[in-house]
């Protein structure tokens, strides 16, 4: 159960942390951020990772092996980069609509390959 609830915590936080880090670059193609302004958008991308860090701390507590959880420090984080690139090639392609080539796709399953090696006991 803590692994679950480490994995969907993480996939929550991770869901802000695209927004955050690349939802201001989208925000004037919506018509939501009229202005080219830095500052809106500095403001905008603490706002929205405020949500990611309040979900993702209690992640890596509740996952923490010397907590009681499932997951080394290095499986967190390789679990947490996964959940990165999966959420932000999902957000990619159906929202900011953009294209995937056939290396990015490659690319991506050798980083799989990475995420077993560290997972592999």
């Amino acid at each position: 159960m803590r692994a679950l609830t480490t994995i969907g915590l993480l996939l929550a936080a991770n869901i802000f942390m695209n927004f955050a880090w690349y939802g201001h670059l989208q925000f004037q193609k919506w018509g939501w951020l009229k202005s080219n302004s830095l500052w809106i958008a500095l403001f905008l991308s603490w706002f929205l990772a405020f949500f990611e860090y309040i979900l993702q701390v209690p992640a890596n507590k509740i996952g923490y092996q010397n907590n009681g959880g499932p997951f080394s420090l290095m499986e967190l984080k390789t679990i947490q980069e996964v959940l990165s690139l999966s959420v932000f090639f999902i957000i990619n392609v159906l929202i900011f609509q953009e294209k995937i080539s056939w290396n990015q796709v490659l690319g991506f399953l050798i980083m799989g390959i990475g995420v077993w090696l560290v997972f592999k006991k």
